[in-house]
């Protein structure tokens, strides 16, 4: 489309609801409102006094509800992209609209062998209307390290 035709369409867009005194159109875009997410950031990693290492992750639920219990599958990949542990996070109970820091202590791996954490699935996900394909489906994944999140 040129730009010629997307002013005439725009236009005609407007005279029609001046005409008609509807109000205009509002895109996806435009909506102040953000889509519900579960947002799990690893923030920072750390070896432990034990000469394990220790995750810190970021959790924000923006789901419309407070989660109750939520306990997601991880799978630790090492440097060289093989399994190297599955374990259960248990990030307990999230309040809606605020963020909460979650500690793990992984004993007997070193930070330096992981390579990447994924987000094998949620196992549970309780709270008023939550389920774990809620959580699932709401889960933006993210880190501030050298370890990628995926899910």
């Amino acid at each position: 489309m040129t730009a010629q035709s997307r002013i005439i369409s725009r236009l005609a867009t407007a005279l029609g609801i001046a005409v008609l005194g509807l109000p205009p159109p509002v895109s996806a875009q435009e909506t102040d409102e953000p889509a519900p997410s579960l947002s799990l950031s690893l923030n920072t990693v750390g070896a432990t006094e034990a000469g394990g290492c220790r995750l810190t992750f970021v959790v924000r639920n923006d789901l419309g509800a407070e989660i109750e219990s939520l306990v997601a599958e991880a799978v630790l990949f090492d440097a060289d992209g093989r399994v190297a542990t599955l374990t259960l996070f248990d990030f307990g109970t999230l309040p809606a609209n605020r963020p909460r820091v979650r500690q793990f202590d992984l004993s007997g791996l070193s930070c330096d062998g992981i390579g990447e954490v994924l987000v094998n699935g949620i196992g549970t996900c309780e709270g008023d209307g939550m389920t774990p394909d809620a959580c699932l489906n709401g889960l933006r994944l993210s880190s501030e390290t050298g370890i990628e999140v995926t899910g």
